[in-house]
């Protein structure tokens, strides 16, 4: 099963729909909630920050019998340092982001922590590419 989202950025009023529409349909699958908490989690981490930095972008979700494979792919500015990026607590996120309840710098740490393989390419100026894999074991 393929599926497929559109993310606008700064529309904090829609942020988080695409990762609840995603949790919504394994429940209906009757996939374990060990796993749906793993993608739900670390769907809604990328999601946000495709929306708090990313200006946007798409989330293409393969289910297979095997795995679920979630690859979001932003328009923002890119990210200069992945490493530095994935220290918890580390944020670019402005003042009113911050004031939203956003901003942490956790976002990242979390996608890793719940998923089984995370890939980030990021180039400054052309946005950056999330790829997410949960395994189904």
């Amino acid at each position: 099963m393929r599926l497929h989202y559109e993310v606008e950025g700064e529309d904090f009023l829609r942020a988080g729909e695409a990762s609840a529409a995603v949790k919504r349909i394994l429940k209906q699958l009757g996939i374990s909630t060990e796993y749906i908490r793993k993608v739900a989690i670390a769907m809604y981490e990328a999601e946000m920050n495709m929306v708090i930095h990313g200006k946007g972008g798409e989330i293409d979700v393969t289910l297979t019998g095997e795995k679920i494979e979630i690859t979001l792919k932003d328009r923002g500015l890119g990210i200069p340092d992945i490493d530095l990026a994935m220290q918890e607590g580390y944020s670019t996120a402005s003042a009113q982001i911050r004031e939203l309840g956003f901003g942490a710098g956790m976002g990242l740490p979390n996608i890793k922590r719940y998923s089984d393989t995370l890939k980030i390419t990021s180039k400054c100026g052309e946005g950056t590419m999330v790829y997410i894999e949960v395994l189904l074991k």
